[in-house]
Order: C-alpha cells, then sequence, then structure tokens
C-alpha cells in the first residue's frame, strides 16, 4: 500500500562500497521502523540490518556487522544502508521495509508491512 524507493544497488569488487537508500516519496519515515532485507537466488529471505524510528536502536545480522551501516537521514526522508567490504556472499537483492510506530525489539521480516521493489547488489571479481 505505501511506496518505497530502493536505489544505490550495482555491481562492484569484493572489498568495494555501495550505499543503499531508501525513500518514501508520498510519506514521511519518521515514526516507521525500517528494515533491509536480502534474497539471493535459492536462498530465504534474511534481516540485513533494522533500524527503529528514532534511530536509538539498530540491529544487524552476524553476517554484516562490522562491516555494514544503517542511517536515517530524516531531513531527507531516506534511510542508508552504508555497505562497505563487500563480499561475493552478499550478492542479492537488498529490500527496504517499514512499520509504523513498530517498537523494534529484532530484525525480522514478518514485524515489516510494507516493502519495495528490491535493488540488485551483485559482488564480483
Amino acid at each position: 500500500q505505501l511506496q518505497l524507493a530502493e536505489s544505490g544497488g550495482g555491481m562492484v569488487q569484493p572489498g568495494g562500497s555501495l550505499r543503499l537508500s531508501c525513500a518514501a516519496p508520498g510519506f514521511t519515515l519518521d515514526r516507521y521502523a525500517v528494515g533491509w532485507f536480502r534474497q539471493a537466488p535459492g536462498k530465504e529471505r534474511e534481516g540485513v540490518s533494522c533500524i527503529s524510528s528514532s534511530s536509538s536502536r539498530t540491529y544487524y545480522g552476524d553476517s554484516v556487522k562490522d562491516r555494514f551501516r544503517i542511517s536515517r537521514d530524516n531531513a531527507k526522508n531516506t534511510v542508508y544502508l552504508q555497505m562497505n567490504s563487500l563480499k561475493p556472499e552478499d550478492t542479492a537483492v537488498y529490500y527496504c521495509a517499514v512499520e509504523l510506530d513498530l517498537l523494534l525489539r529484532r530484525c525480522v521480516s514478518s514485524d515489516f508491512g510494507s516493502w519495495g521493489q528490491g535493488t540488485q547488489v551483485t559482488v564480483s571479481s
């Protein structure tokens, strides 16, 4: 029902960086918890990172902690996922998801009701 626009995906070499953006053209994100999830071919969707509406809490999947950072810029109504030290295993379609007034205690897809179309990230040499 809500429109989300992911961008910033592409193809990079191992060790490279990308910054994904999740924008909401039709509504403001300041009361929404936001999550980034990814799905590779033949694999289940997994949680990458989530951020609370106030940005006071963040969560990272074990495979990306210390490499990825989620942040929020309310002035731009955008949530970012900075991805550094990318590995081939990070190759997937990355999705942004939001949920209004969610008290963030975990980073799981079932807590989020509105999803973007996804952006492809490919890490290959």
